[in-house]
């Protein structure tokens, strides 16, 4: 008995202890850290094993274990409540939190996170934001706000303060307009977008449609009292924000199949602004900065065409014959090279017939033939219009027709030079290689026209004969073709010569030289007696010509004596009157 009440006052001990730690647990709770604590259980260090208890001879050991058993059924109970409470306590503390939040954002977006550990336990909550939604503002609209009174005294202002500094004035002048329309999204002025699908007629107004009449002239007026010098680096600084921007946009999207306008810079609106102003109002200084756009790699390809294209645009506004000098040097190679493709064709053809349908255009383009010393429409251009113009039979296309609409115009601006000056005398020399060139490719319709230049080049210069001369045997195929022409159409050339004698030089040189080419075993024989063949036929000409000539003369002396003798009024009977019907003329033409 000794040893098991030893034994149940251990027991007893335990259970006390139990009891005392679950009612500090307890307590603990109800203290001021409104129960944020961690609940845990202390394990046993005992270990169970399927050994049969022990048996005791006491009678009586069933009635003391039962006082144990309601113990530890206390003692879960209180555990549990223990837990609840936590957690309810938890519960109050989140719900306290979310009110006061809202009652300080008084109805505000809130999103966080309230994280609460209870044990293991992490309670998160978040609410999604509102995006604020941005007020829209078109280019017109900003443009609307824009005071030309405003700008005037701005202008003044910048003049005054940078006068010996014109590169800064044009950047200050710049900064105004980007601040103008710096509220303007890229949405509202999606500029790839809109030049690469708009007509030329369309493209025009883009984007000065929107500035007023009263800015617009304030801008200008200010604008042309700037140096020449000043506004082309301007136009260049300009032009390379511009496709530094598209540049952006193509990087964007590459590798993708789907063209998307991305974000555009909002100074973007302004430099359109700023840089169609300068071009209408000061468009030569399109001229002066074409050696650095035509070689500099950074202006090339077709990607950048709608962007030059409109520039151009802007420049003809202001003179005709900057945006002819224009186009011919910069897209007329392109829309003749084969890597131009018909969406490219028809906007660069676009441009060049609306440049022709002004009112007077021929007249004006004609008379500003020779711009800043060189020629609007060169020899050189002239033979790359010859090609698309003039194509074989089977490679005509759609954009033929539109060729032949506007060569005539340019092959006039192309010859237009007074008769017999110097200049007539060196744009023959350079346009008659040309033409004999095109001449002996053995396309009809290229060589009916290029025979043409060739014989109009001879009949303006008579030093062209030497040049033809020189040239004959190495263009043996377009001589045949010119000499074919000149002995079927003998009448109406011969008419338009100054002087029957070059010719007829250059005949007698041609025939001799055809005389030792055959003799030297040329293979082109065939070609050779062609052409000795028409050398000849036009001296022929040249002999029948002379002879009808005295024959007329001696015949029309003869009826005047004749008229004389018969008619016997005194008012007539004066030989030098009858005979002065322009005999001298016709002794004149003997000479020759």
């Amino acid at each position: 008995m000794d040893a098991n009440s030893a034994e149940l006052e251990a027991i007893l001990k335990q259970i006390e202890l139990a009891s005392s730690s679950s009612s500090s647990s307890s307590s603990n709770i109800n203290n001021d850290d409104h129960g944020w604590k961690t609940v845990s259980y202390k394990k046993s260090g005992r270990k169970f094993t399927n050994k049969a208890p022990e048996q005791y001879s006491d009678h009586n050991s069933g009635d003391v274990f039962r006082p144990i058993e309601q113990m530890s059924e206390d003692r879960r109970r209180r555990v549990v409540e223990s837990q609840k409470a936590a957690f309810d306590a938890i519960e109050a503390a989140v719900a306290d939190d979310d009110a006061a939040v809202r009652d300080r954002n008084d109805g505000e977006d809130y999103g966080g996170d309230a994280v609460v550990v209870a044990g293991e336990l992490n309670l998160k909550k978040s609410k999604p934001k509102k995006k604020v939604k941005k007020v829209k503002v078109s280019v017109a609209e900003a443009a609307a706000k824009v005071n030309d009174s405003d700008l005037a005294v701005f202008l003044a202002d910048v003049t005054e303060s940078y006068e010996s500094q014109p590169d800064v004035m044009l950047m200050r002048f710049a900064e105004y307009f980007g601040r103008a329309f710096a509220t303007v999204s890229g949405s509202q002025f999606p500029w790839m977008k809109t030049l690469k699908e708009a007509t030329i007629e369309k493209m025009i107004d883009i984007p000065l449609l929107h500035i007023s009449e009263d800015v617009y002239r304030t801008a200008t007026d200010w604008l042309n009292l700037q140096p020449i010098d000043a506004l082309g680096s301007f136009t260049l600084w300009c032009l390379d924000s511009i496709l530094a921007d598209l540049a952006h946009h193509q990087g964007a999207v590459k590798g993708s199949k789907k063209v998307v306008q991305q974000p555009t810079s909002k100074s973007q609106v302004a430099i359109f602004v700023v840089l169609a102003m300068v071009l209408q109002r000061k468009p030569d200084v399109m001229i002066g900065i074409l050696p650095i756009v035509k070689d500099g790699s950074k202006y090339q390809g077709l990607e950048k065409l709608p962007v030059f294209v409109w520039a151009i645009t802007q420049a003809s506004q202001g003179d005709l014959v900057v945006g002819l000098f224009m186009w011919v040097r910069l897209l007329l190679p392109l829309v003749c090279s084969k890597s131009c493709n018909p969406q490219s064709r028809d906007l660069i053809l676009q441009l060049v017939e609306r440049i022709l349908s002004f009112p007077k255009a021929r007249a004006i383009l004609a008379n500003g033939a020779v711009r800043k010393g060189e020629r609007v429409v060169p020899p050189s251009a002239l033979e790359l219009l010859m090609g698309p113009t003039f194509p074989a039979p089977t490679a005509r296309v759609k954009a033929t027709e539109r060729f032949e609409a506007i060569y005539p115009v340019l092959k006039e601006v192309a010859i237009a030079v007074a008769p017999g000056s110097k200049a007539m005398k060196q744009l023959t020399q350079q346009l008659l290689p040309v033409a004999a060139k095109a001449a002996g490719q053995g396309n009809s319709a290229l060589a009916n026209e290029a025979s043409d230049i060739f014989l109009w080049c001879v009949t303006q210069s008579p030093d062209c004969y030497k040049q033809w001369d020189d040239i004959y045997l190495d263009h043996l195929e377009a001589s045949v073709v010119i000499l074919r022409k000149l002995s079927d159409q003998w009448k109406i050339h011969s008419d338009k010569l100054s002087s029957l004698d070059p010719l007829k030089s250059a005949l007698k040189s041609f025939r001799d030289k055809n005389e030792k080419a055959m003799a030297g075993g040329d293979e082109r024989e065939a070609l050779l007696k062609e052409a000795d063949k028409h050398c000849k036929t036009i001296l022929g000409k040249f002999s029948r010509g002379h002879g009808c000539l005295k024959a007329t003369v001696f015949l029309t002396v003869t009826m005047a004596v004749g008229v004389a003798v018969i008619i016997k009024d005194h008012r007539v009977w004066n030989l030098k009157e009858l005979v002065d019907v322009d005999l001298s003329r016709a002794f004149s033409s003997l000479s020759h």
